[in-house]
Order: structure tokens, then sequence, then C-alpha cells
């Protein structure tokens, strides 16, 4: 049978449903110590003094280091390198607040004690003199000229300016029937994973030996970071990621505590231990928090003759390592699947008194989509047209791939229409518009909301390589080495789908390892949506190299060309003669027999190989969100949702329909109910799950789905990214079918989230 294209479910799953994970909680060590973070209070205050002495002195409290502990020790981390942060001078984060802190949350000292209680206990004794400065919390405010610094040094609160485009916008706009302008916000979010952050470091003195067991999507990454920012590092390093709860881009940072702990693991001799609590995970990073003003020049029929976009991006108080990321991401993807011929975008990395931003489950497309989807819907009421027909009038048709975008970008194929009309008839969209236009005034609302986007995988630069090792053994089972480090992805289930078919064998005999620096000499990890278009393309090219061996092998002994050489349900035969077959694994064992090997050729059957993308596959999605208002209280409920996704070829559709699902509900609920929000003095006011309103399972609506495979030409495999894909539109497709509903009340735009209580004041005041 061929396993690639079959619905088969995920291997860790019984694992992990009956509690035989392994996550950083769960490791334990002899001697172990726990770690604790002293945490800032303010949002923007100087530090004039810390007493540790108190904390110092109390039983089990091994160590307490502030900044002027680490002096010399360690280094601030930097963002990680790229063309548009060259000769830029950043904010680059402390490992701990020296003399002032930038935001609430902010690591001040960190507690090392026996016992992770008395650690706890020890943080009250630490007194620290705060002199409290006004915070600067209005990014758009922030970006001006007077307005007070958050880093004196920089001259500047605005470190980050991106600009793209293409054409002659003056001239688009002088022949335009009419100007379309918006001005929209999409809050700052909490990816807030399952699992927080946590880290057990143990240092072996005899080997200078440096082991970092870390929830991150990163463990190549990671170990890099850790020894460019000790200032003595060890001879020798591993990071290992074990069961990972979710990341969603917070996890491939480097943060400060990976580097304290590093030290503090070395300096102590003894392993350590932290792990992150929720309100600690919420105040750390968040995702978005960014604006945008937007104008377009179309025709009376819709069509988009250009757009300028000014997006202002809120990055936080300090760069991380991938800081920078959503930003320029922002900036290219707001041109989406549309043939815009000219376009004028500026993008503004701004300084405030929170905490950083970064990677979030999309990273800058879901952004850039949301300005570009709410304005195509506003020309479409603007102009009296259906907001499906404008969509389908600025397709990129299929006849212009590779298409380059007026933002740089290079889509590598795509056939837009039948995905779209296919979710236009999941939806039933036709009738859903019929029944609209029934409704009688007191009536519930009907709002139809269509977003339709574009979702690139890979990343940039060194991001779209990855090494990979297929190890097969003599007794035929096959080893996948990748350097993908999966946490919810199923890799260990589709990639042993790919080897499977490759090597004609069981997928019960394909064992697929990951998460250690020890198996692979380099890696970069998981993210961008690169596991499977560019972790699976790494595998697939060493299963072919594997595979090319043993046909040289098989077709000694069958006398025949290797070209004639299947391999098919764990037997090895010429083609022309299926009768004559070798078992699989006798072929494995002969590779390992210098003795009948082809001339020049080395035992052994073990490949490591590394595959570089060429340009990255870009995914599609239309979405269809059909919702109810509720005149009376504003309530949002969910009459129907259609999806259908472009995804290249599918290797399985059950995992496939799962990264759809939770992708679409970690979308609604930024669309609903979730916001990071700040008082005026900076602080948290959505500190904790009580007041951070993640969906219920209960809210999400029934999806249905389909798929199209338009296969990539940038990849063997075919594929592109799904992971990520269905975030970049469902935010939008909500927002913009609540806006539908309140178009009888003249409500132009609303901001995120569309809570009842801000839909409910909207229909009160009439208009908007």
């Amino acid at each position: 049978m061929s396993y690639v294209g079959q619905p088969i479910k995920r291997f860790e799953d019984p694992r992990l449903l009956t509690g035989q994970g392994t996550f950083v909680d769960d490791l334990h060590g002899p001697d172990m110590l726990y770690a604790v973070v002293l945490r800032s209070v303010y949002a923007h205050a100087r530090i004039h003094a810390i007493d540790a002495s108190a904390a110092r002195r109390l039983p089990s409290v091994v160590q307490v280091v502030t900044a002027q502990d680490l002096v010399g020790k360690v280094k601030d981390i930097p963002p990680r390198p790229t063309p548009e942060l060259e000769g830029v001078s950043v904010p680059e984060h402390p490992v701990l607040a020296r003399d002032k802190v930038c935001y609430v949350g902010q690591p001040v000292a960190v507690v090392v004690a026996h016992d992770r209680y008395l650690a706890r206990d020890a943080l009250d004794r630490i007194e620290v003199d705060y002199q409290s400065l006004p915070p600067v919390m209005d990014p758009w405010d922030a970006a001006q000229q007077g307005t007070m610094l958050i880093h004196e040094a920089f001259g500047s609160n605005v470190p980050m300016r991106i600009r793209e485009g293409r054409g002659d916008v003056r001239a688009a706009f002088a022949q335009a029937d009419a100007i379309i302008r918006g001005r929209y916000e999409v809050p700052r979010l909490s990816p807030a994973p399952i699992e927080g952050r946590g880290l057990l470091v143990q240092y072996q003195p005899e080997a200078d030996l440096l082991t970092l067991w870390a929830s991150t999507q990163v463990p190549h990454r990671l170990k890099n970071s850790v020894q460019r920012l000790l200032m003595r590092p060890p001879r020798q390093m591993r990071v290992i990621a074990p069961d990972v709860g979710g990341g969603f881009g917070q996890k491939v940072e480097t943060w400060p505590e990976d580097i304290a702990l590093s030290y503090l693991a070395m300096a102590l001799g003894q392993p350590i231990k932290w792990v992150e609590e929720r309100w600690e995970n919420l105040l750390a990073y968040h995702g978005r928090g960014y604006g945008a003003e937007v104008e377009a020049a179309v025709k009376r029929d819709g069509s988009i003759l250009g757009m300028r976009f000014r997006i202002v991006a809120d990055v936080g108080a300090y760069f991380l390592t991938a800081t920078a990321g959503p930003p320029i991401n922002a900036a290219h993807r707001v041109a989406g699947p549309y043939a815009i011929p000219t376009m004028e975008v500026e993008c503004l990395g701004v300084l405030t008194n929170k905490p950083p931003t970064g990677p979030y489950r999309g990273a800058g497309g879901p952004e850039g989509a949301f300005f570009m989807e709410r304005t195509i819907d506003l020309i479409a009421h603007e102009l009296n047209l259906d907001p499906s027909e404008v969509r389908k009038r600025n397709f990129i048709l299929p006849e212009d791939f590779p298409y380059r975008t007026a933002t740089g970008l290079i889509y590598d194929s795509g056939d837009f229409l039948p995905a779209f009309e296919r979710a236009l008839e999941l939806a039933e969209y036709d009738s859903f518009r019929q029944q609209q236009r029934a409704r009688e005034s007191q009536q519930s609302l009907i709002g139809i909301g269509v977003a339709t986007v574009v979702k690139a995988s890979g990343g940039r630069g060194e991001m779209k390589t990855s090494q990979a090792r297929i190890s097969v053994e003599p007794t035929g089972h096959v080893k996948v080495y990748t350097e993908v480090s999966p946490h919810g992805q199923g890799t260990e289930t589709t990639f042993a789908q790919i080897a499977a078919d490759e090597l004609g064998v069981r997928v019960e005999d394909v064992q697929v390892l990951h998460g250690d620096t020890d198996l692979l000499p380099a890696g970069q990890g998981t993210f961008a949506s690169r596991g499977l278009t560019i972790g699976g393309s790494a595998v697939y090219v060493g299963l072919c190299e594997a595979r090319q061996k043993m046909a040289r092998i098989a077709a000694r002994f069958l006398e025949c060309p290797s070209e004639a050489i299947v391999f098919q349900g764990g037997r090895v035969f010429d083609r022309r003669y299926p009768d004559q077959t070798l078992t699989f694994s006798h072929v494995a064992a002969a590779a390992y027999r210098a003795e009948g090997l082809p001339p020049g050729m080395e035992p052994g059957l073990e490949c490591l190989v590394s595959f570089m993308l060429p340009e990255n596959p870009f995914g599609f999605a239309a979405h269809i969100a059909v919702i109810e208002v509720d005149r009376a209280t504003g309530e949002v409920q969910f009459l129907r949702y259609a999806a259908v996704h472009d995804c290249g070829r599918v290797i399985n559709p059950t995992l496939l329909a799962g990264q759809v699902h939770g992708a679409i509900a970690q979308g609604i609920g930024p669309a609903l109910t979730e916001a990071m929000a700040y008082s005026p003095d900076g602080q948290p006011l959505t500190g904790s799950l009580l007041d951070y309103a993640i969906l219920s399972a209960d809210e999400v609506p029934i999806i249905h789905l389909d798929i199209r495979q338009t296969p990539s030409p940038t990849n063997q495999l075919g594929v592109k990214g799904i992971g990520e894909l269905p975030t970049v539109a469902a935010p939008v497709a909500v927002a913009n079918a609540v806006m539908d509903a309140l178009t009888p009340y003249g409500i132009r735009h609303l901001d995120l989230p569309l809570t009842a209580e801000k839909i409910w004041r909207a229909m009160q005041r009439g208009s908007t």
C-alpha cells in the first residue's frame, strides 16, 4: 500500500493521552536545585539599589544573583541578524535588569534554592529601590518626535523602519475612481501554550559539558545562542527538547532564563530547574500588537490600482532573537493573493514599555492579512459590490505563476478561484445572502465574512536549510533523524509515512528521532511552517540516497540494472521479474558486509544529507464565516464556518484536518475575546487566564473543510505548509462577518476583539 495520503492516526497520541509523555517538569536529577525569578512590578522605573542580603540568609537558599553579579559573565540577548537590521542599532534584552526596568515582568533577580517553595519565599525578602518613570504605552504616540524615550542612548523610539513597494503609487491614485481608507488595530496576544516555558540545566565539569533540557522549538539555535552569550562557554554543549506542550512561536526565542541558569549551573556545579508559572508566561512575551493606516485606489468595478500601507508594530521594550521577523513579514505579506500592480508599504518597529513581541502562529501574516482583507471588504461596501466578487476580480491568475508581488515576494504556484468557489459552496454563501436580505428589523443580524489569504512556508536565509540522517540497520529497521523539533505537528507519523513509501517497508519499521542536538550537526527547528516543507524534504533526500545505494546492492544479487529495482511490501525485486525477490532486511544486512558490495561502495547504510529550499512555497486559504449577532446583547453565534485550503500535496489528511481545526480555533479567539490589555501606567489588565479569555472547546464552531492540491515546484514532495495558514484567515473572516452584520447600523469598522459588550455599545451609538 501507499502510506502517503492515508489518514493514519498520530503515533505519539497513545503515549501522550495516557500520561506517559515526558515534559521538562517531569525531569528530575540528583541534588537538583530550583530557580525562581524576581520580576519588575513597574512598567518603567530606574533601579537605585537591590538588597538581597535577607534572601541570601534564608535556609535552603544557595544563590541570589542580580545584574551586578553577571557583569563580565554573560552578554545581552541580540536579535538574529537579518538584512533589514544591517546598520541598525536596537535595544538588546539584558539577562537581568541593570539600571532600569522597562516592562512589568522583566527579570530583575534569580533565586536558587534546594526547594522551589522556599525559593519563592526568598523573593519576598529581596528589596528593590525603584524610581517610577512615566511609561510609554501607545505605539502611535511613541513613534512621534518629542515623546519620552524608553532608551535614551538610541535617540528614538523607532529603531526599525521597513519600506517595500513597486510602481508609481501616486499615478495609480490619480487614475482611481475612488479612494478607500481604513485604520485598523490588531491587539497584542499571548500565545498561551498549554505548557509554559521550562528549563533543566546540568553541568558536568569533568567533561566541561553543559546540557539543557528545554521546552523549545529550536534546540540547535538555543545551543548556539547559549554558547555565544556565555562569556566562558563550555567546551561541549547539548540541548534536548523532550515533549513540548505547544510553542506557537513563543518558544523560538532565547530567553534571559536560558542564559542565567546556564551560567548558574556552571558556577554551582548542580542541576537547576526552572518552570514558568502561567502569570509569568502571560507577561513575558506577546504576538501581534500592530496598527495600520491603509489607502486603496480602486476602479468602479473593484479593481485595485494601487495601495498605501503605514504599519506601526509595537515591538515592546527590547528586541529578542526573533522580534524583527514579524514586522518584516507583515510588510511583505500585506499583498495577499491579489495582483496589485503598485504598492507603497512602510512598517515601523516602535518601542513601548511592554514585553517584547515576536512570532506567534503566522508571524506577521495574520496582521498583514487583517489590514488587506478588511480593506477589501470596505471596497466592496463603499462601491456596493459583493465582497466575493471584489476578491475574484483581483486574484492572481494561474498562468501568472510564479508571481512577484509588489512587496517583493515570489509566489511559486496557485489556482485560487476553484478553492474559493468551493469555500463559497460549502458555506452556502448565496443562501445565507438571501436570508440576510430577508431578515426583519427586529430579528437577529446575519453577517457573512470572507477572507482569502496566502502563507509562505520555510522562512528566510539559513532557515531554508535542513539536515537529516537516514540509517537503515542490518535488521531492516529504518531510523530517521531530523532536526525538526515537533510540538504537536505529528512529525513522527508523517515522516514515517514518507520513509515507508520510499523504502517499501511498513510504517511500524520506521523510527523518527528528533529534539536532540547530538543527533545532527546542525539544525533550525520548527517554525515558519518549515517542518514538512524543509525538514521533510531533507528526510526525503536522505531516503532517496539510501534507496539508491540499496538498489545498487540488490541489482548485483538479481543481476539487473539498479533502475529496475522496486521496493514494495518489505520486498526488493526486479520489476521485469517480480517473482524473483529479496527481503528488504536481506539487502540491508548485505550493505554491512564488505564482500559482495559494488566496487567503491563503503559498507553501511547511513546517509547524512542537507537540503536547501530554493524558494518558499505559498499555500492558499479561503474562509467563510457566517454569524448571527443578537441585537439585544451583541453576542455572536456561528451559523456556519467553511474553509478550503490548498497546501500542495497532502501527506496525511487526518493530521492536516487537526492542524486546520486548531489553527482556526486559535484565530477565532483573537477575533472575539483575546487581547492583552494594559492600564495607562503600564499594568497588565489581563495577567491571568481569569481575564485573558481563551475560547473553550464548545465555543468553536463546526468547521466544514475541503482541500485542493496544487503541488509546489519548490520541493520534490510538492508540499506547502498548513500549520499557520488557517490562523492567517480566521481572525479577519470573523471580523468581516461581524462588520457585515452591523451594516444596518452604519458601523464601518470595530477593532478586535469583537466582544459582545463592544458590539452592543457600537449598536447603541449607531455608527463608528
